[in-house]
């Protein structure tokens, strides 16, 4: 069985992000760029699968610019076979939208022909949640998402899913789409060796036009902002001040 796993160039999640003078977006210059977390966890679970005996191949696959080259290498040096490219936008401010992602992987889902595609839940950049569930459809194949465990077992899958509620477990047949979430895994850390090989393993780099999408954005960006400072607090002296004060705040 062959596993995709789609994989995100996002800004670094410890770099503390900075809106653009002229609102226009964010500020990307001199940025640290890596992995989108949820997808990192993804690409464990594939590799995982594969030790198991699961898998026999895995494909990490990135929409986007051509520097996305660097986080389909780290996926590569975390174990992945091979990494296929698809260069939608050359302006690394252009974020592809979930919907022409999707209708790309449908395209490398029919050339392929895995049994599994392993996504993250949601691209810690635009939040937006999307891509795994509008796949499933484009397919009409089956979806696990915010999946904390895993686990395939001949033609179907047993997902442990994060709900408002608690926990859910559901089996769903293959081919499926499974999201991840954060509990699923803790990702390896690649080492050197590592890293040297996977500048020798196979990275296609094709275009949206090969699978016949158009990658032009349907959203326009009005205007970015940063989020309002937060206020500072007070202390009270007493419950009685602190009822007082919660009232005169239309808390209470």
């Amino acid at each position: 069985m062959k596993v995709i796993v789609p994989v995100k160039r996002v800004i670094d999640y410890n770099v503390k992000v900075r809106v653009k003078a002229d609102g226009s977006g964010v500020d990307l210059a001199n940025v640290k760029m890596s992995m989108n977390p949820f997808d990192e966890i993804a690409v464990e679970q594939a590799i995982r699968l594969k030790e198991a005996g699961k898998a026999d191949e895995v494909i990490a696959v990135s929409v986007g610019v051509k520097q996305a080259q660097e986080t389909l290498r780290t996926a590569l040096a975390m174990g992945a076979d091979r990494a296929i490219l698809v260069i939608a936008s050359d302006d690394v401010h252009t974020d592809i939208e979930p919907l022409t992602v999707a209708k790309i992987l449908k395209g490398i889902i029919d050339e392929e022909q895995p049994g599994l595609v392993l996504c993250g839940k949601q691209a810690i950049d635009n939040d937006m949640n999307a891509t795994g569930q509008m796949l499933s459809a484009l397919m009409g194949w089956s979806q696990a998402t915010f999946a904390s465990e895993l686990d395939i077992d001949g033609d179907s899958a047993t997902v442990t899913r994060e709900v408002d509620g608690g926990l859910q477990t559901i089996k769903v047949n293959m081919p499926t789409v499974v999201t991840v979430d954060l509990r699923l895994n803790e990702p390896r850390y690649a080492s050197l060796p590592n890293i040297m090989k996977a500048k020798k393993k196979p990275l296609d780099e094709k275009t949206a036009a090969d699978y016949g999408v158009d990658a032009s954005p349907r959203l326009e960006i009005v205007n970015t902002v940063e989020p309002a400072a937060r206020a500072a607090g007070i202390k009270v002296g007493s419950v009685d001040e602190l009822i007082e004060k919660l009232k005169e705040a239309g808390a209470v």
